[in-house]
Formats: C-alpha cells, sequence, structure tokens
C-alpha cells in the first residue's frame, strides 16, 4: 500500500469560481508552472492573467470550477473549447488541477464530475484531457476513474527542465456521444 492510498478523503464543496478565488487559483497553478511538467507553460501567470482565462471560459458559458474547505480553495477545475472551428463545437477540454497538499485525497474527483455533469447538461458530447507529461500518473489515474480511455500520445512535443516531454490524450464521451445526433447546438456556443 503506497502513501497516497492511506489519506483520507477530504470534505469540500464545489461552486463556481469567483475573482476572490484566483489568489489561490493562481498559487496552485504556480506551484505546477514552476516545478512540474502537468503544465508546460514556463512562467507563471499573474492572479489578473488568470482572471482573464476564467472570465472568457465563463463568458462562453463553460463551467469553471473550485472546491473548498473551511474557506480555502483546494483546487479548480474547468472546461475550454477544444478547437475554435465550429465543426468542434460539442466538444470540450477540461483541466484541473489541485493544492499539492490534496493530492489523492478525492478533491480531483468531485471536481471533475462537477464539470463533467454540467458539460453534459449544456449539451456537449464529448470532453478531452490533454495530460502533460506521460508520467503524470494521478491525472491519468484520475480521468481513468472517470471512465476515459487513452486515444493517444504525443511523444516528444515538449520540453521543460531540460527534459523531452510526452502529452497523453484522453477522451470521455457525454451524454449519448456519437450515438445519437445533437438535438440543439450547446448552451452557451458561439461562433468564432
Amino acid at each position: 500500500m503506497d502513501a497516497a492510498s492511506t489519506l483520507l478523503p477530504v470534505a469540500c464543496h464545489v461552486r463556481d469560481a469567483e475573482p476572490a478565488d484566483f489568489p489561490e487559483i493562481t498559487a496552485i497553478y504556480r506551484h505546477f508552472v514552476e516545478t512540474g511538467t502537468a503544465s508546460f507553460e514556463e512562467v507563471a501567470p499573474s492572479v489578473e492573467e488568470m482572471l482573464g482565462r476564467c472570465k472568457a471560459v465563463q463568458e462562453r458559458g463553460l463551467p469553471y470550477r473550485v472546491a473548498v474547505a473551511d474557506g480555502a480553495v483546494l483546487g479548480y477545475a474547468y472546461a475550454g473549447p477544444f478547437r475554435a472551428r465550429s465543426a468542434y463545437r460539442f466538444t470540450v477540454e477540461n483541466s484541473v488541477y489541485v493544492d499539492a497538499r490534496y493530492h489523492a485525497r478525492g478533491v480531483g474527483l468531485v471536481l471533475m464530475r462537477s464539470i463533467i455533469a454540467e458539460c453534459t447538461a449544456l449539451g456537449y458530447r464529448q470532453m478531452l484531457a490533454v495530460i502533460g507529461d506521460s508520467a503524470n500518473e494521478g491525472s491519468i489515474r484520475l480521468h481513468t476513474r472517470l471512465g476515459y480511455r487513452t486515444i493517444g500520445h504525443e511523444i516528444g512535443v515538449g520540453r521543460k527542465f531540460g527534459r523531452w516531454l510526452d502529452v497523453v490524450q484522453m477522451q470521455l464521451p457525454l451524454g449519448d456521444g456519437t450515438r445519437t445526433p445533437p438535438a440543439m447546438e450547446p448552451v452557451g456556443y458561439r461562433r468564432n
């Protein structure tokens, strides 16, 4: 039994991100940018940049959520457009980041279940995860637990900390997936 499996789950609730959350969201993301390979960004963005990114997601009607316990942000997740061209309009891409102190304690699972449910309700049919670094076992394990399947590997497409890094692509059908044609455009969808 590894150390992560002995940690107790964290009781938290999920809600929409608010401007006051962004110092904590930015600190969580900064950790990944500066110390890890889950993100291929090499310079941590500012609070203002992170808030702007959130607004762009929310203006599209897509979810950007935080997990909170005792007033502290433990992690965040959101769904963004997969690609800009209109034919991709039924597909979103997710991102999820959890404060390192709360890894393997159910926070990512709670966040992702919320994002998946919301995107399904909005009419999206596919959710992709583009996971930085094929050694990112925690993220791969989380997505597998949620029903994602691995659909591909991009080998050596990134370079950070003196290493060539792979990307793992995973996919989850939402709702009817490709079994039926869509009855409507996804809620919040707008042509670019």
